[in-house]
């Protein structure tokens, strides 16, 4: 009879181990899901970063084309950069944000070192707005 409990625990042991580890792999599985959806929205903050501050390179290397040429400049053309540029600060400040999600979610998970986070995902520096010319200034130049 005892060496007939003992197989039974054995067996039940056995069950709970197994279920034990399956309950342990499923939390490693959440916990990756997790950390990686962290790291996708960063990087799509990030990717939605690079794609304003194109818009606002070519913006403002066209005003800067007309001017150079002489030609009139486009009327409200420093105002739509200085938009870009605002939308840029804004989008900076929910990547910054996201960074900051990342590596809490990372500590709460134990990771305590994330020196490589912040070098992988570097957030770039704000954009200042541009300050229209004064008119002595356009007068100084001619």
């Amino acid at each position: 009879m005892v060496q007939e409990d003992k197989n039974k625990f054995d067996a039940i042991s056995m069950i709970f181990k197994d279920s034990s580890e399956k309950t342990d792999l499923e939390i490693l599985q959440e916990r990756a899901e997790v950390l990686g959806r962290a790291g996708e929205k960063l990087s799509a903050a990030l990717r939605s970063l690079n794609l304003i501050e194109e818009i606002i390179e070519d913006r403002l290397q066209s005003y800067l084309e007309c001017k150079e040429r002489g030609d009139p400049q486009p009327k409200g053309a420093l105002r739509e950069i200085n938009l870009e540029i605002r939308r840029y600060n804004e989008a900076r400040e929910y990547a910054k944000l996201r960074l900051y999600y990342l590596i809490v979610t990372r500590e709460a998970m134990g990771f305590r070192r994330n020196k490589t986070v912040e070098e992988q995902y570097p957030i770039p520096p704000k954009k200042k707005l541009l300050k229209r010319a004064a008119w002595t200034d356009i007068r100084n130049r001619e």
